[in-house]
């Protein structure tokens, strides 16, 4: 037994596409993540007006851990050599990101507020609407299919 983790290639995807809609989904992550750090410093606000929190430390946590986490999963989704344990935290930060857009998404549009969609950060303004759900649904899907066919933990070795 190593007292050191050791980095394992990642799985073997189970089909075709697999590897194809993983690096779209890293390239939305990568875009979402670069949009919103580019102009971070209005970003807290922007999720303020959004979101229901109103302690604005929180808000301003709350940004950094979407970033955060849109950044963490990109080795999950790159294919990179990984430990298995870093492997399923990165994997699990895709689920956390769409998860937590999903759910902001959605008390913005049921709230039925007067602002813009955070997605992009302030770099994009853009309208707060129903596609900003149904975007979040799709790139749910498109995270669960990777997930499902680059499992990392109890595959069978051959």
């Amino acid at each position: 037994m190593s007292f050191f983790v050791q980095p394992t290639s990642a799985p073997k995807p189970k089909t075709k596409n697999i590897r194809t809609i993983s690096i779209a989904v890293a390239g939305v992550f990568t875009v979402l993540a670069v949009a919103q750090l580019f102009t971070f410093e209005k970003f807290p606000d922007l999720l303020g007006e959004m979101w229901f929190m109103g302690n604005m430390a929180a808000v301003r946590f709350v940004a950094a851990l979407f970033v955060t986490l849109e950044v963490f999963a990109l080795p999950f989704l790159l294919f990179m050599r990984l430990s298995c344990a870093l492997r399923v935290v990165s994997m699990v930060s895709s689920w956390l990101v769409v998860a937590g857009w999903f759910l902001a998404s959605l008390y913005g549009n049921i709230s039925g507020g007067d602002f813009g969609s955070a997605l992009f950060g302030a770099t994009v303004s853009l309208i707060e609407g129903w596609w900003s759900v149904l975007f979040c649904i799709a790139l749910g899907i498109l995270v669960a299919w990777t997930s499902w066919g680059m499992w990392p933990i109890g595959r069978p070795r051959k």
